[in-house]
């Protein structure tokens, strides 16, 4: 990939507040910026020094104020996180002398970074492909230690070059066609369907094994959706407080107080699960409870594992026994009695659903649900740390590409000419070079790009 010429882009690359606050620049200018506003303590402009040391001296507002004393540093493209000059000041952590110093840069003709300007400047310039640029946002936000190791291992590309061991299998295809096809004369192994059946098969499988990791590659960085259903009043939201430790969602026994979605993350049964707290599920006129029931429903479907609560001081109903089958329907589902600390109601049981007892307001039975989340969200695996896909636009691309390479093998199969069988091969390396980035469009760069903070 060509390297992108850019004007010269300036962020706070740190949280405030804090002890050091680093300003990074980037682009053509950055390095000449640099040296006009900040002048080394030994009297040697900024260049003199060479590049990737660090440097004290004072950053200067441009007209003569000092803003701050400060260690600066600079390197030289294209061997930058960027593929451009960068350069990067540490300050003190005031917001205002970082404001300041911002300021005095915009003034030099920098303008302000946008969201993960950094990072898509490296991923334009050829620096990381677009899973390696995933990765960073991912080993940002990251809330276990698998995720961290799994994220630092895919920004060293330990997926993109798993991806790129199918992908080779596919253009060796392509190429061996085309040369037998173009030096018919030369000593060139022959094209067989021999030859294409094993390159598919072989396709295939590792597709196969590649999309077998988006489980458990998701509940590593983002968590596993995790929805909790049931009747209003049933205790929904004291369990997700339970669960969380402190008051996130408002608790009354007035039902249905619960009307919008609310989602929190949690490490439960040693699996990261996100939360949902959903509005009670039941037939309502009032048309914002309507809309909370649907955006129950829908959570519900979204869902990799059910928390389905019901209250064990009343009776269970046969419209219990209706969303239960909903849920079951929709992913695993646990069973929960809530308010076992209350006298209990009789109870006509649906067939295999003794569930487990709790109380959401004392706790008790607590480490019984987290052992029963713990066997249904268990993720098993051999794949290598780093080696898996993390989020939906990587599983979408994986699919693609292998439902292209199973329309290869059908049309092999039926008796296509390899010409046209080769048609469908083209369109899986398509799908896996979206999955990297090497074929993938403007607006989805866009939109991944946005999920980072300014700055990254």
């Amino acid at each position: 990939m060509n390297r992108v010429e850019c004007d010269t882009i300036a962020a706070v690359a740190t949280g405030l507040p804090g002890a050091i606050g680093i300003l990074r620049l980037s682009g053509p200018q950055a390095i000449a910026v640099i040296g006009r506003l900040f002048h080394p303590a030994d009297g040697r402009p900024l260049e003199d020094h060479a590049p990737r040391t660090v440097i004290y001296g004072e950053l200067t507002d441009g007209q003569g104020g000092v803003l701050d004393r400060i260690v600066a540093t600079y390197s030289r493209g294209p061997a930058t996180y960027t593929g451009e000059d960068t350069a990067e000041l540490h300050c003190h952590g005031s917001a205002l002398v970082l404001q300041m110093a911002l300021e005095a840069l915009f003034a030099q003709g920098v303008r302000q970074a946008r969201a993960g300007e950094f990072t898509q400047r490296a991923f334009l310039n050829g620096k990381l492909d677009l899973v390696q640029a995933e990765a960073v946002v991912d080993l940002i936000d990251a809330q276990t230690r698998e995720g961290v190791l799994q994220s630092a291992a895919q920004l060293g590309g330990a997926l993109s070059r798993r991806v790129e061991e199918i992908y080779s299998v596919l253009v060796d295809l392509l190429a061996h066609f085309h040369a037998v096809l173009d030096w018919p004369d030369e000593d060139i192994d022959p094209f067989t369907q021999r030859t294409m059946t094993e390159a598919l098969d072989n396709a295939a499988g590792q597709l196969d094994r590649l999309l077998a990791t988006w489980r458990r590659g998701q509940s590593m960085v983002s968590g596993l959706p995790c929805a909790i259903v049931g009747r209003p009043n049933a205790g929904k939201s004291s369990l997700l407080n339970a669960l969380l430790g402190y008051e996130r969602a408002i608790v009354t026994d007035i039902p249905g107080t619960t009307r919008d979605t609310v989602e929190e993350r949690v490490r439960l049964g040693g699996t990261l699960l996100r939360l949902v707290d959903t509005a009670g599920l039941r037939r309502s006129d009032d048309p914002v409870e309507r809309l909370g029931v649907e955006r129950s429903r829908a959570a519900m479907e979204k869902a990799a594992v059910i928390l389905f609560l019901c209250d064990r001081s009343v009776p269970f109903t046969a419209e219990d026994g209706e969303l239960l089958e909903q849920a079951r329907s929709c992913a695993p589902t646990v069973l929960i009695w809530n308010k076992c600390d209350l006298p209990a109601a009789e109870q006509n049981l649906p067939h295999g659903s003794p569930g487990v007892e709790i109380s959401a307001k004392t706790g008790q039975g607590l480490e019984e649900l987290e052992r029963l989340v713990a066997e249904l969200t268990r993720q098993t695996g051999d794949d290598p740390c780093g080696t898996l896909l993390t989020n939906a636009r990587q599983a979408e691309a994986a699919r693609q590409a292998k439902q292209a390479v199973e329309l290869a093998r059908q049309g092999l199969l039926a008796g296509f000419t390899p010409d046209a069988v080769l048609v469908d091969v083209e369109n899986a390396l398509a799908a896996l070079g979206e999955l990297t980035g090497r074929t993938v469009r403007q607006d989805v760069t866009d939109r991944i790009f946005q999920r980072f903070c300014v700055g990254k």
